[in-house]
Order: C-alpha cells, then sequence, then structure tokens
C-alpha cells in the first residue's frame, strides 16, 4: 500500500513537470486507466495552484536574481507572446499540456496579469479534457505494443542476443 502510494507521489511530482509523465507513469506503474487521469490532473492543478499564487514571488525572487541580465525580446519570448497573441487565455490553457508545462503555461498566464480563478478553471478544464485523451493514447499504445511481445520474453534476451 505505501509502495503504491509513493509511486503515485512520485507521478504527481513528474506531471508538475511535463504533463504527459502522467499518463506514461501510470502505465509504466500498473494503475488503472482512471487512476491515471485523477493522478494527472491532480499532478498538473497541484503546479497550476503553485505557480499561479506563488509566480509572481518566484519570478521576483529568484528568477530575476538568477537570470539578472535577461533580453526583453527574446526568441523565447517572441514565441510566448505570439501564441498569446494568437489564442489569448483559452489557447493557452488548452495548448498548454501538450506543447507547453504547466508551470510555463501558468507563468505565461500570470505575465498577462490573468486572474487567478479565471487561469485555475480553463486549467483545469484543459487537464481534465487532455489527461483522458492522453491517458486513452498510452494505454491503447502500451497494450498495443504489449500484444507483440512474446509472454515468454526476458528483456536481457532483446538487449543480448546469442
Amino acid at each position: 500500500m505505501i509502495a503504491e502510494i509513493l509511486k503515485a507521489i512520485s507521478i504527481i511530482l513528474l506531471t508538475m513537470l511535463k504533463f504527459i509523465f502522467g499518463p506514461v507513469g501510470g502505465y509504466g506503474a500498473g494503475f488503472s486507466y482512471m487512476l491515471t487521469v485523477i493522478i494527472t490532473i491532480v499532478g498538473m492543478m497541484t503546479s497550476v495552484i503553485l505557480f499561479t499564487y506563488l509566480g509572481n514571488f518566484i519570478r521576483e525572487k529568484w528568477l530575476n536574481k538568477i537570470f539578472k541580465k535577461r533580453k526583453t525580446f527574446s526568441k523565447r519570448n517572441r514565441q510566448f507572446v505570439a501564441i498569446w497573441k494568437k489564442y489569448g487565455i483559452k489557447g493557452v490553457a488548452f495548448l498548454t499540456p501538450i506543447l507547453l508545462t504547466p508551470i510555463g503555461g501558468t507563468l505565461l498566464l500570470a505575465t498577462y496579469h490573468t486572474p487567478k480563478k479565471v487561469v485555475i478553471s480553463y486549467m483545469f478544464v484543459s487537464a481534465i479534457l487532455w489527461s483522458f485523451i492522453l491517458t486513452a493514447l498510452v494505454y491503447y499504445a502500451g497494450d498495443t505494443i504489449k500484444a507483440f511481445i512474446p509472454q515468454d520474453a526476458h528483456p536481457e534476451e532483446f538487449l543480448y542476443p546469442e
């Protein structure tokens, strides 16, 4: 039981950094489809809530000290502005799980002073939608790949053929 909880917590922590780690980690850990969806949503939303409320503090206290001389018009900043102008709040929230990281999408919305309730609600809807879709794709692909591997095969046979 404790091992399962530790697996879930580690997947949540990884999902806070990159969304796809939730579905892949849940499948790899042998969790059910719904548990993987829930873990993925919790991971993304933990990151979103944390950076929604602490984003400005983190940017002012840590990032500005670490990166003192930053270009205002860097390539990355231009990409963020282009995404923001083209898609707006809903688009950024929708694209965050697949193109951005939960941290990146949240900080982008915070940079443009999007109201916290709006950030959390749109990101929550996006997390639910993409969690179901990506988890289904990972589980389908994983099961399909497993079907091609012989049941009596050992991994070392693939790594060190005779």
